[in-house]
């Protein structure tokens, strides 16, 4: 198994059946294998924050629901996290492509990198950064309950050289 089939395999414990996603090169071969998989409906957007609306709709209509994304559209996801996801008690699993971490190669991934984790704190998230490809199916395979029962977003950070692993 390699790293996104981990996490694919990770979504499909979880039961997650409806992802929303915003394009990352980091994350193509896991879109790839959602995209094959007609039990999930997936939504792919331009912005992180419409996003999260979708997943908040999609979440009152009985859906288990997920966002892939960069960290650096957390930015974006601020306002929507408080003013709705916080308000409602909704929960999502935030599956995002940690740049920024060690490995990384464009400098202006760095600062972000270096936020994240601060802004999920601050927003009081819980994230998990798994570091073996079997953590982190066992990660995402626990994420949705854990979202349901903190009543709140669960983010799992998935870092630069998460995705050179191959099987353990």
């Amino acid at each position: 198994m390699n790293s996104s089939e981990a996490i694919y395999n990770g979504i499909k414990s979880a039961g997650i059946n409806f992802i929303v996603s915003v394009p990352c090169a980091n994350l193509k071969e896991l879109l790839k294998l959602i995209d094959n998989d007609n039990e999930i409906t997936h939504i792919p957007v331009t912005r992180e924050e419409e996003g999260l609306g979708i997943c908040a709709g999609a979440y009152m209509a009985g859906k288990r629901t997920c966002i892939l994304m960069q960290n650096s559209g957390l930015g974006n996801c601020i306002n929507a996290l408080c003013s709705l996801y916080e308000l409602y008690s909704f929960p999502l699993v935030m599956i995002m492509s940690h740049r920024g971490t060690e490995g990384e190669s464009i400098v202006g991934q760095v600062p972000m990198g270096k936020a994240t984790p601060k802004l999920l704190e601050s927003l009081n998230l819980d994230y998990y950064k798994p570091y073996k490809i079997t953590e982190a199916y066992n990660i995402v395979k626990n994420s949705w309950n854990d979202a349901v029962e903190e009543g709140k977003p669960v983010s799992i950070l998935l870092e630069i050289n998460y995705w050179k692993l191959e099987e353990e």
